[in-house]
């Protein structure tokens, strides 16, 4: 029987959704032939993995910052890759992994055991369980695990008998295992939808915008509204809301004194005055819904919009960057950020703000 097996890696390992492997290489890929960085896009149909290995081992600082976690779209999370330990024992795998750590010559100040969030990834959450107390223990006996250190190791384990050794900097990745904040559907909330908005919201704004933008009294426009669930997530927080959609609303919004529900076309609804916020999650074609939003930008009136844009079946990343193409075009001063979130499905959400 063949023992474990370490073999030293250098590049990017980043999780996404099962099915879009491709675009997350494709977009790794991209960002490295920028910045003239030698190297191979990998991944692997319904893993959701992954990866970019160097040629050279001294482009790892290159390549992380030009394959930052927070400016990749199908990424929820990006690591550095340092290696790979195969044919680990099913009686031992602590053992192994502490050597190979040992080569590596790693410190850290926290451990994460990982799985990707595929089918054959989630088989494994149990084993990742069970395996983080013993090496924590060993990692802090052997001095690889040490508060006064930097920085987290995370373990990715891609079999029973692989994992990959991937580490990254305070601040450099997610900080939620495998890119996924934990989020608990709110019984009140009118729809399972909602659950998008609160996820945006966290993932990309940060604390402190968060504070500053979701303010109490501040005025919004969702667009294709019905039943509410993204108007929800506003009301919860003291917004006034004008709720577009032909369509019916939840009574409870309606009872709420915040929300105002316009009857009339989305796509032709505009306000009597400027607002704060725009949102906007209706069913249409992504180009459209861009086209849309650049002209409620450009004629300011929002400050901010946060909207999905659907994806067709083919040629996923190329329409995403004609839409958002069409969004700097209208506002060459924009600042997007755009992400393809856990509670996304066959879209991205983008959050577009215009600059004074």
């Amino acid at each position: 029987m063949t023992g474990p097996a370490f073999t030293p890696a250098a590049g990017r390992i980043v999780l996404c959704r099962a099915g879009f492997e491709g675009e997350a290489a494709g977009e790794l890929g991209t960002r490295a032939a920028a910045a003239q960085i030698a190297g191979f896009a990998r991944a692997s149909a319904g893993s959701g993995i992954a990866s970019f290995e160097l040629h050279d081992p001294a482009e790892r600082s290159t390549l992380t910052q030009a394959t930052c976690w927070r400016d990749l779209i199908f990424a929820r999370t990006a690591w550095d890759l340092r290696g790979r330990v195969q044919n680990l024992p099913a009686r031992d795998r602590v053992a192994p992994l502490l050597e190979a750590l040992h080569m590596l010559q790693l410190r850290v100040s926290a451990l994460q055991l990982e799985h990707a969030d595929s089918d054959a990834g989630r088989e494994l959450s149990g084993l990742a369980r069970a395996l983080t107390a013993p090496l924590c223990g060993a990692l802090r006996c052997a001095g690889i695990l040490h508060p006064e250190a930097a920085g987290t190791l995370h373990v990715l384990l891609t079999a029973g008998d692989t994992a990959w050794l991937c580490a990254a900097a305070p601040g450099a990745a997610a900080p939620w295992p495998g890119g996924i904040p934990r989020l608990r559907f709110p019984s009140a909330a009118p729809s399972r939808s909602t659950l998008k908005l609160e996820e945006a919201f966290l993932v990309l704004m940060n604390e402190d915008e968060r504070t500053r933008w979701l303010q109490p009294g501040m005025r919004a426009v969702d667009l294709g509204a019905a039943p509410g669930g993204w108007t929800w997530q506003l009301v919860r927080r003291s917004i006034r809301v004008a709720a577009v959609d032909n369509g019916p609303m939840q009574p409870a919004l309606l009872d709420s004194g915040l929300v105002e529900h316009v009857r009339a076309d989305g796509f032709r609804y505009r306000p009597a005055q400027p607002v704060d916020w725009l949102v906007c999650d209706m069913v249409e074609q992504p180009r459209r819904i861009a086209q849309l939003l650049a002209q409620w930008l450009a004629e300011g009136r929002c400050r901010r919009a946060l909207f999905n844009l659907k994806l067709p079946m083919k040629k996923r990343r190329e329409e995403v960057q004609l839409c958002l193409g069409l969004l700097r075009d209208a506002l060459p001063d924009i600042e997007l950020r755009a992400r393809q979130l856990y509670h996304d499905r066959e879209e991205i959400t983008v959050l577009a703000l215009s600059r004074p």
